[in-house]
């Protein structure tokens, strides 16, 4: 600090002389000159005044002085030695003091390196010597650390635990956060892998696909020619190409320098050597003597293959285990496992031979156990296998899992059938044996067989059954008899016996044997446990003994139920024989349930169900003849049934049909409409109106009167359809259908003002109506007012919050306005009011940009996991990649989940016709039509229109298709 203040001291006197210089020398007056403009004005008053304290002279304009090398003294090497000779190691360099002074100085005063209880880091006193004492302190405070860590590390850790997992939560790495799409990647084949491009690639086509050099191999007629004329030039000279140049360099064609060859070179007879020479090196390994080879010569590559090991753990692991499983060999060397063990961890390391000397040395040390004579045969090749089961058959004869392996060893079916016999021989009470033994016979031999084996093995059910179906219908009879003499208690052989009785025709047996079974085996203490037997059932229906299945059922379905659960229990029994295939045990079941309930209209309705989509339309009828005899106020039982009739062309069943219907419901809505329909699709458009005008003067409702104004609107009848419509409206103005109609038929006749005046009416009288909004705003739409149309979406969405069809149409609004970005606005405030809306999730997945959609259906799928819209979405998606497979397993996803969903068919429909077979298309239309859809966005546009009223399902299913662009 010294040698700085008067470093600072010279450089102010140096300034300031500098500065005193223009006042005036040696503190006298200043001189001033002659003639000077400042003579007149007023003299400053800090002029010849003494500089103030710590004033530098010019510091405010940048000039504060120069230093010299006098002022700091001369320079010095980092190497030159100190003056004080007598310095201690470590400060006898120049460097070294600089770099002590510049430790000192570097002292942390950062904010964060100060601790509450220590200060600053580092010590007060480490320039201090450390003693003794210091040392026992610090031990002292240690160990005191350590016992109070050690008090409250359980918790400490716990907390810590936590708060690592609260911000591992809250902020999660980038790597988990991409774990999903990691785990994705094992789903990338090779071919896509390789197929991905390189991120930033600069370079030009020609850098990035380089073309590989072609190598052609020279014929040897090529060296065959220029060894006979004595040139053996590899290449060309560039410098033929110059033309002029064909003078060779001097020297060049001497004899000395290129001497032709002396002989002729057949490369066709070096190729037949080198083969020679190959096939010599391959019969070396094989075995001449014998004739067989060892060791194969085209395939020994692959045999080098096996021999690796597979196993690919550490090799001081297996040492471990070697050397534990040889310690447990040591001292209980009469344990089967620990041979076993062993053998197999040295067939694992490939160390086969080793594996069979261990084994072999188990089955002398444990002669009586199966499992290691077993897993010696197995490790053992072909032959000697076979003398290890021998010797295992002298040790072991009552062994049925030997013998078994000795049969399975032999390859020749005679020699199969020795062991077998021989086996029997000793174990003539194995059902196993007996029958492996009778699987190699031919028919007429496995029954002499198999009345043997009944009786040495008199217990077996299996034995008994097999023998049953081999005999003729009278001795099968006999033996089933039997054997329910020995076997009291199972019931298949009851099952098998009825079944006989079915298959040969005698059915008026099967009930009797199936009620004595019951009997008889709740006689002998047996549980009768209804889902076996109706499992059994299920399998006699799989069988074709359609008989003894209803038969089982009738005798089992009200065991072990309360009364109260019955008609439920049915009900789910009959599902699950369904789902199992099993039609006739369902039928069964529903005909049970139907005795037992004949005035339940949900039973009946189940089974007509049923037989509609499983049965025959004969099936179908005679069912719902009886279910309105028994339900004769069911008018859907009455609908059904006239249907049936009508789509079998059998118009006047039907009208007969639905005039008993008439008189069992004299003023049903439905009978009456129905009625009206059946005659206007056969083309009795008078018969129809009459019956409608009878309609609206006995059973005047809503759906009367909208069904009269429209049969005369798609008639052509616009002034009735208006009349009718008028006077609809005076009795039932809050019908939002009535409004709905008067306004497209205005529409039509292109009154644009009536159109409104009526949707405007209409909305005032039911301001709930979404489809009424909706008419309006497209009107508005339509006419160019679009910010009439807005207006009008968003006053709707006030009357109806929470409405995903408003929201819907208000963005598709500003989507057809070209304004995308309020658009993608509007769907995110949609998707905040009604976020489990499937209609709007599947617009927004294709509102998003190509590569943003398949995680917008991700989020889709969170939120609406089983919606058709959102299903109908992804597999719209997955067309639009062309990925095929996958869109129509989400096609088909779909439609089974909602069969009423027309948009669902009619896209599927089109993506078969563009990317299926015939076949596929057909199916598709056919299920189409037994679904027979009703809603739908694009379907209701078709099928509602009136141009389009008269055609079927199939006809409405190909226009909606074709109206269907590809535009996703």
């Amino acid at each position: 600090m010294a040698s700085t203040a008067k470093q600072g001291s010279k450089i102010v006197s140096k300034t300031a002389s500098g500065g005193n210089a223009a006042a005036g020398a040696g503190g006298g007056p200043p001189i001033v000159p002659l003639a000077s403009p400042l003579m007149g004005k007023k003299k400053k008053p800090f002029l010849g005044m003494p500089a103030p304290l710590g004033y530098v002279p010019g510091l405010g304009r940048g000039a504060t002085g120069f230093t010299t090398r006098s002022d700091i003294g001369p320079a010095r090497d980092a190497n030159d030695p100190v003056d004080d000779r007598h310095a201690p190691p470590g400060k006898r360099t120049v460097g070294d003091q600089m770099k002590k002074n510049q430790e000192d100085d570097d002292e942390d005063l950062n904010d964060t390196n100060y601790d509450e209880f220590n200060g600053y880091a580092g010590s007060l006193f480490s320039s201090g010597p450390y003693e003794k004492d210091d040392e026992e302190a610090d031990a002292i405070y240690a160990a005191l650390d350590k016992r109070m860590d050690e008090r409250r590390k359980e918790r400490r850790e716990l907390r810590e635990k936590e708060e690592i997992e609260k911000y591992r939560m809250e902020r999660p790495k980038i790597q988990q956060q991409f774990s999903d799409l990691k785990r994705k990647l094992a789903e990338v084949s090779e071919e896509e892998w390789l197929s991905i491009p390189e991120v930033g690639d600069a370079r030009n086509k020609r850098q990035r696909n380089p073309r590989h050099e072609k190598l052609t191999p020279v014929p040897d007629s090529f060296f065959s020619k220029h060894l006979q004329s004595g040139e053996n030039h590899t290449s060309v000279d560039p410098l033929q190409g110059l033309g002029g140049l064909n003078t060779p360099y001097p020297g060049g064609m001497t004899p000395g320098l290129m001497t032709p060859g002396t002989g002729e070179l057949d490369m066709r007879k070096i190729g037949q050597a080198r083969n020679t020479l190959m096939d010599m090196r391959l019969s070396q390994v094989s075995d001449s003597v014998s004739g067989q080879t060892v060791v194969d010569p085209k395939g020994y590559l692959t045999d080098l293959n096996s021999m690796i090991p597979t196993y690919g753990g550490d090799i001081s692991d297996i040492k471990k285990a070697r050397l534990l499983l040889k310690s447990v060999r040591e001292t209980n060397p009469h344990h089967p496992p620990a041979w076993i063990a062993s053998a197999r961890l040295e067939e694992v390391t490939g160390k086969l031979q080793v594996a069979r000397n261990l084994i072999m040395k188990g089955t002398e040390m444990c002669p009586k156990s199966e499992d290691v004579w077993l897993e010696a045969a197995r490790l053992q090749p072909g032959d000697t296998a076979k003398a290890v089961v021998a010797q295992a058959v002298r040790h072991l004869p009552q062994s049925v899992r030997i013998y078994i392996r000795a049969a399975e060893l032999e390859t020749d079916i005679r020699a199969k059938k020795r062991v077998l016999r021989k086996a029997l021989e000793n174990v003539s009470k194995s059902v196993r044996l007996w029958k492996a033994a009778v699987e190699l016979e031919e028919p007429e031999d496995a029954r002499i067989m198999l009345s043997r084996a009944v009786e040495c093995c008199p217990t077996s059910v299996e034995l008994w059954l097999a023998l049953a179906r081999l005999e003729t219908y009278e001795n099968a009879r006999r033996v089933l008899n039997k054997a329910r003499e020995n076997i009291p208690t199972d019931r298949h052989i009851w099952i098998t016996a009825a079944k006989l009785e079915e298959a040969n025709g005698n059915t008026q047996m099967v009930d009797k044997i199936i009620d004595r079974a019951i009997t008889s085996l709740r006689a002998n203490g047996v549980e009768i446990n209804r889902e076996q037997w109706i499992q059994d059932a299920e399998e006699c229906d799989k069988a074709g003994s359609v008989a003894t299945c209803q038969a089982v059922i009738r005798a089992v379905i009200g065991i072990g139920i309360e009364e109260e659960d019955r008609k439920h229990t049915w009900m789910e029994d009959a599902d699950s024989c369904v789902a199992h295939g099993a039609l006739e045990c369902a039928r069964a079941i529903y005909a049970h349930a139907l005795q037992v309930f004949p005035s339940k209209k949900s039973v009946w309705l189940r089974a007509a169900y049923f037989e509609k989509n499983h049965g025959t339309r004969e099936s179908l009828e005679a069912l719902l003849q009886r279910a309105v005899a028994h339900c004769p106020k069911a008018e859907v039982l009455w609908l059904m049934g006239a249907k049936s009739k009508w789509l079998a062309n059998d118009v006047p069943a039907a009208r007969s049909i639905l005039a008993l219907a008439f008189q069992a419901n004299p003023n049903s809505e439905e009978i009456w409409l129905a009625a009206v329909k059946l005659e206007s699709e056969n083309n009795e458009y008078e018969r129809a109106r009459r019956l409608l005008a009878k309609a609206r003067s006995s059973a005047p409702t809503a759906r009367v009167f909208m069904k009269s104004v429209k049969l005369e609107w798609v008639l052509g009848n616009i002034e009735a359809a208006q009349e009718l419509c008028t006077e609809a409206l005076k009795h039932y103005e809050d019908f939002p259908k009535l409004w709905m109609m008067r306004g497209q038929i205005e529409e039509q006749c292109e009154n644009m003002d009536k159109a409104r005046e009526a949707y405007n009416q209409g909305l005032k009288k039911c301001p709930h109506s979404v489809p009424l909004w909706l008419l309006l705003s497209r009107l508005e739409e339509r006419v160019g007012q679009l910010t009439r149309a807005r207006a009008i979406l968003e006053k709707a969405r006030l009357k109806n919050p929470q409405s995903p069809e408003l929201w819907l149409e208000s963005v598709r609004l500003e989507y057809r306005a070209g304004l995308k970005n309020i658009a993608n606005t509007l769907m995110a405030k949609a998707l905040q009011e009604c976020p489990n809306s499937g209609i709007l999730w599947a617009e927004a997945v294709f509102l998003e940009a190509r590569p943003q959609r398949k995680t917008k259906s991700v989020d889709a799928l969170k939120k609406c996991e089983h919606d058709p819209h959102v299903l109908l979405a992804v597999a719209k998606l997955f067309w639009s990649e062309r990925k095929i497979t996958k869109a129509r397993e989400w096609f088909l996803r779909t439609v089974k989940i909602e069969p009423d969903l027309g948009d669902a068919w009619a896209l599927f429909y089109k993506f078969e016709l563009q990317h299926g077979t015939e076949e596929q298309q057909e199916e598709v239309r056919k299920r189409c039509e037994n679904a027979e859809p009703r809603h739908g966005e694009l379907w209701c546009a078709e099928s509602k229109h009136v141009l389009n009223w008269q055609k079927k399902t199939g006809e409405i299913l190909a226009l909606v298709a074709t109206k269907i662009k590809n535009t996703f």
